[in-house]
């Protein structure tokens, strides 16, 4: 099992498979990128901390060594985002352990590896519309605003979504957006999205997350009864609009939750 999850914050369980550099994200090249205009460079806020600099070093070192994932551009954005930030105080002494770590309301801050595995998976650069379905502790958006200033993020226990907006704003992180609501609707106004990344299992992927998906962009999503076997699926847009789905490895992740009528 790679990763267990609760909707709208992760809860991942130690990762047990490897990166298959085969069979995970297609090379940088076969997605066609936006340009940026040279005249108008992006600059946006990325946080930097000299605290725990060691301890995270570490969890870098598992990831690389311990998973296979050698990504140099990956492993600086692990290694720059401080997850202690975004780990509650009685928690604070297993901040950088390969694990998830409870946040309060049944839910917790994604394990390490998954983070940077999913991002890896969505291949960012700094042009890209993300969308992320659930922001829990905030640690995965400022992971993903590494990459690109253009984080939107959906979180449906509010006060995780208050807690979240409060700390993205304590420590500087300026562009990320919150919204409090469902994530199976996705986040229509500020749609197309070039990357979407949900951090809980629907029985199928929404609808609504599909139409919202940019053509040529991507979509990674658990997908499956936590009971009953999840897998951890890849959705590619082509230039045209169809949509193809392919596994790229087992998971276990808590059910996305939906908003009562």
């Amino acid at each position: 099992m790679a990763v267990a999850f609760c909707w709208f914050c992760p809860e991942p369980a130690l990762a047990a498979a490897k990166i298959d550099k085969k069979s995970t994200a297609a090379p940088k090249d076969s997605r066609q990128k936006k340009q940026s205009d040279p005249n108008q460079p992006f600059v946006w806020n990325r946080p930097r901390s000299k605290e725990r600099e060691n301890e995270r070093a570490q969890m870098v070192n598992r990831i690389r060594w311990g998973y296979g994932l050698d990504e140099s551009n990956i492993l600086k954005a692990m290694q720059d985002v401080p997850r202690h930030w975004f780990v509650p105080s009685n928690q604070q002494s297993r901040a950088y352990l390969d694990s998830p770590l409870p946040i309060g309301f049944d839910q917790t801050i994604s394990q390490p590896y998954i983070v940077a595995y999913m991002t890896h998976v969505l291949d960012l650069d700094p042009n890209d519309r993300v969308l992320e379905i659930g922001t829990g502790s905030g640690y995965q958006a400022a992971v993903l605003n590494e990459f690109t200033p253009h984080v939107f993020t959906i979180e449906i226990i509010r006060p995780l979504g208050e807690r979240a907006t409060e700390t993205l704003k304590k420590h500087g992180y300026q562009s990320i957006r919150v919204k409090i609501g469902d994530g199976y609707k996705g986040w229509p106004e500020a749609a197309p999205f070039d990357a979407i990344i949900v951090t809980c299992a629907p029985d199928d992927i929404p609808a609504p997350l599909l139409e919202q998906l940019r053509p040529g962009g991507k979509m990674i999503i658990p997908v499956g009864s936590r009971w009953q076997g999840q897998e951890l699926i890849l959705v590619e847009k082509n230039e045209s609009g169809k949509a193809t789905r392919r596994s790229v490895m087992p998971v276990r992740f808590v059910p996305l939750i939906r908003e009562k009528d």
